[in-house]
């Protein structure tokens, strides 16, 4: 990390965290950050659901919710990028303050509950996307919804033209009840509600699952045998945590959904155990409490076919993206690896 990336974090952390969010979008949509273009190379470049990726570290969506900066997080050194989460009416989310940080434990709690601008607004600006770049959206549902199921497929009918791939997020522990959609025939009746509005679209879509990782062995194989039937392009292991073992901060006892390091051990268990019940079925992308090179090739050994981060670059910065990708090139060829798809889920059987 530079020395000015390093002020400019250090700065960011004397703002109210909600704050220092909203500088740094301004500050990409201003151009004022560096520009890295994507670490690749013969071991890299992947394919995931069809999708032609430089290099398999994409950022989480959360960061950009409304699809303001997209041109310049293409920019910064990710294979793709995910925006939202959008609802088809905008709404203002859960009550302030809503995101904490916690460094003592490299991690934040954020309640957010899908703030966000509306499917129409947000539609608007991913017309005006650069043509080049993969650029995915996560799709939610509205508070006060009759037909929270009925919402993501509105969202996709909206938004579906303009993206290259969509993600159903039944997992945020900060809308109430949304977890609930991820029981067996709830999931399968919402998702085959996605998929049939999907048909309405000029293009074949991609459409991904995102999880929770406080899930029990019974619901991972539910998720497995729903997303094989309904024909899922891939799943998002996982999302925040509830659980709050083992933290330090005194911000640790705050309601939401826990990001960040100490959701590594807990997610990459589920990502595992997800990849021995799908053996290959459906690819993985492993998320939760990535900030390093070696964490990042830990996740695609346990099944992983491509990568998500977001909440370690709170702390270490937009240039971890490049030096995540550049230390992943150098550990698959230490171990001998002509391409990353040689390395995933050579591990998996560890975390059963």
């Amino acid at each position: 990390m530079k020395l000015t990336e390093k002020l400019a974090l250090a700065a960011l952390y004397r703002l109210d965290p909600e704050t220092g969010h909203g500088l740094a979008l301004r500050a990409l949509q201003a151009g004022l950050t560096p520009h890295a273009s994507p670490v690749t190379g013969p071991r890299l470049h992947s394919t995931l659901a069809g999708l032609e990726l430089p290099n398999p570290l994409g950022l989480a969506a959360g960061f950009d919710k409304n699809a303001t900066a997209i041109a310049p997080l293409l920019n910064s050194g990710f294979g793709f990028i995910e925006v939202g989460a959008a609802t088809p009416l905008p709404q203002a989310g859960n009550p302030k303050p809503r995101l904490f940080r916690l460094r003592a434990d490299q991690a934040v709690i954020n309640r957010f509950g899908f703030n966000n601008d509306g499917a129409e607004t947000i539609a608007k600006r991913l017309m005006k996307r650069p043509p080049a770049g993969v650029v995915g959206l996560n799709l939610g549902a509205n508070k006060t919804s009759a037909d929270r199921a009925g919402d993501f497929a509105s969202v996709l009918k909206t938004c579906g033209e303009f993206v290259d791939f969509v993600t159903v997020n039944v997992s945020s522990p900060n809308t109430e009840k949304l977890r609930d959609l991820q029981g067996k025939d709830a999931l399968s009746a919402l998702l085959a509600g996605v998929m049939e509005a999907r048909k309405s679209l000029s293009k074949p879509l991609p459409v991904f699952l995102k999880i929770a990782p406080d899930l029990s062995e019974n619901d991972l194989q539910d998720i497995a045998d729903v997303a094989r039937a309904q024909g899922l392009d891939a799943i998002i292991a996982t999302n925040t945590t509830l659980s709050r073992d083992g933290l330090l901060s005194a911000e640790r006892d705050q309601a939401g959904g826990l990001s960040g390091a100490p959701l590594f051990e807990k997610s990459t268990r589920i990502l595992g155990q997800l990849a021995v019940l799908l053996d290959g079925d459906i690819p993985l992308i492993g998320v939760g409490g990535i900030g390093s090179a070696e964490q990042a090739y830990t996740k695609i050994r346990a099944g992983a076919s491509a990568l998500q981060l977001y909440s370690a670059l709170i702390y270490k910065g937009m240039s971890l993206v490049s030096e995540i990708n550049t230390g992943l090139d150098q550990l698959l060829a230490r171990d001998g690896f002509d391409h990353i798809s040689q390395a995933i889920g050579i591990d998996k059987e560890h975390y059963t």
